[in-house]
């Protein structure tokens, strides 16, 4: 009923209508949009069987007619591939992922199978289908943020990056450029341009906008696409993927333009002066020319990426910057991280001046409660945190990103309560 929803939603549209007031009812016989969406991409959990996978995808594309992509994770890489690139090339050396987690999941064979025939569907359907690369990565529990009693916890950031594109890489070698790849693993302002230019779509983020300036830093990811098209004479995205690791020529051979076509000549120059080649070939040839350079891309980019530095253990083992400060219960460093990484934002800050609350006990004895000041709650900080608790959905966010768990910090005490409170 939620997917029928988003692909009509008149009913709903219908009933909002009539909540237009009357000095806007003009607005009431407007033609409002009411397919929200005919795409939907389905995010499985960690050991979910393949068939399983395979039967819903099935199910949104010939029950549901949805455009369907399938997300896949980073254990089709196998064990060996993946130790050999997280452990011995990129140095973390504390991680182990249990084998029961490629036992569990899908493996690369299964997963060619089932993208095989999905496709072939969709096409039978004349629908798109696609994948995304990837989940996060299956670990084991080594480090004291979470209970003994949990024995895995789940990997992201710049080390899932080099692996979910090796996955990217691996993927195109077996079906070319025929299925679109969407691509969120330890994206950030530096390696956002080289995904694009790989012809990856969408490339999406998570962990980035998490850090402190949450959205805001969206600015500098375009800002550092447009210095690297700007930098290979790229006016769209298009010739930044034809241009931006200089692969346009050969694929212009690999597209059936090689030295003796009579075309030839006149599309090195486009690409050389940084015109639109679209504007010279058929779209049809333009297109075939664009998947052999994106492969090549992908080719170029994922070379050697394991070995790059800046996905290291080295590079990404600083400890979090400390201040001569220790945080008790309930303190707070007021980063406002929390603020920008909450989805309903439940969390604000306030001010209040210094003031000092006794602290109460309270004690049964017999059939009565007696209570006792035990010290006083001393507020130093005018600067705090509150938390509308109707609004939270506890989604985790202010666990993840306070860094308070690095300690010790600056002592700023926080109230988390209702509203009323």
């Amino acid at each position: 009923d939620f997917i029928r929803g988003m692909m009509d939603c008149s009913e709903v549209v219908d009933q909002l209508r009539k909540q237009i007031p009357d000095e806007y009812k003009e607005f009431r016989d407007l033609d409002y949009t009411t397919r929200l969406s005919d795409t939907l991409t389905l995010s499985t959990f960690h050991g979910c069987p393949p068939d399983e996978i395979e039967s819903i995808m099935e199910f949104l594309l010939e029950e549901m007619g949805l455009h369907s992509i399938v997300k896949l994770n980073p254990m089709l890489l196998g064990k060996e591939k993946t130790h050999q690139m997280l452990v011995k090339e990129m140095g973390f050396r504390e991680i182990k992922v249990p084998d029961s987690a490629f036992t569990r999941d899908t493996t690369w064979e299964q997963a060619v199978g089932f993208v095989e025939r999905l496709g072939n569907k969709a096409e039978k359907l004349g629908l798109g289908f696609g994948a995304k690369f990837t989940n996060t990565l299956i670990v084991g529990n080594h480090r004291s943020f979470f209970p003994d009693s949990e024995k895995e916890m789940y990997l992201s950031g710049p080390p899932l990056h080099v692996l979910a594109m090796e996955l990217v890489a691996k993927f195109r070698k077996t079906f070319g450029n025929k299925y679109p790849i969407s691509f969120s693993a330890g994206i950030d302002r530096l390696n956002f341009p080289d995904s694009v230019a790989l012809g990856l779509v969408p490339v999406t983020v998570c962990s980035d906008l998490l850090k402190p300036g949450g959205y805001a830093r969206g600015f500098g990811y375009f800002k550092d696409l447009k210095k690297r098209m700007e930098k290979v004479g790229a006016s769209d995205i298009q010739g930044f993927i034809l241009r931006a690791y200089g692969h346009g020529k050969e694929a212009l051979s690999q597209a059936g333009i090689g030295s003796d076509h009579p075309l030839r000549a006149e599309a090195e120059t486009y690409l050389d002066d940084g015109r639109d080649l679209a504007t010279l070939l058929d779209d049809e040839t333009y297109a075939k020319v664009l998947d052999k350079c994106a492969l090549l891309n992908t080719e170029t980019y994922t070379t050697d990426l394991s070995t790059n530095p800046r996905y290291s253990k080295i590079r990404n083992a600083k400890l979090p910057r400390k201040i001569d400060s220790r945080l008790e219960l309930f303190d707070c460093i007021s980063c406002d991280k929390c603020i920008p990484v909450c989805p309903n934002d439940a969390n604000f800050t306030f001010v209040i001046p210094q003031m000092e609350i006794p602290i109460l006990k309270v004690q049964r004895q017999g059939s009565t409660w007696t209570s006792r000041q035990d010290g006083t709650l001393c507020i130093e900080e005018k600067h705090q945190i509150g938390n509308f608790a109707d609004f939270c959905n506890e989604c985790g966010n202010c666990d993840i990103f306070c860094p308070e768990d690095g300690g010790p910090y600056v002592l700023k005490p926080r109230f988390f309560g209702s509203r009323e409170s």
